[in-house]
């Protein structure tokens, strides 16, 4: 197998983060993307898919946020989406609870922390 025959071993269907409360992290990022929640049920939440990915949150009681910059409990994972108008969907995320991270260090992406802390980037789309 190589890379170059476009064949691989799978196909990536979930990315899954560990957080506190999944409804509320799938409802934040449900508004983000546009995508309902598809399936729920104690411990695991999933959004429809997006570009062929899912979205899912799955509870880890002892859930402890991400520090970034940092290595002491760095970032582990972060999402990165593309916007068109990174002012503008600035203006969205933290209206439904993300907040903007302290350290900046680009001009073209931004980074925030979703509601359980996790660290994501809006990009400004070419």
């Amino acid at each position: 197998m190589t890379a170059s025959t476009g064949t691989g071993i799978a196909t990536l269907s979930v990315v899954a983060l560990d957080c506190r409360d999944p409804l509320a992290l799938a409802q934040f990022y449900g508004a983000v993307l546009g995508v309902p929640v598809t399936d729920t049920d104690d411990d695991w939440v999933q959004l429809a898919p997006t570009g062929g990915v899912s979205l899912a949150f799955q509870l880890a009681p002892g859930h402890v946020a991400p520090q970034w910059p940092g290595d002491d409990r760095g970032q582990q994972v972060h999402l990165d989406f593309d916007v068109p108008d990174l002012d503008a969907a600035e203006t969205a995320v933290l209206a439904i609870g993300a907040r903007k991270h302290e350290v900046q260090p680009g001009e073209s992406f931004r980074v925030y922390l979703d509601p359980a802390g996790h660290p994501f980037c809006l990009v400004l789309a070419d």
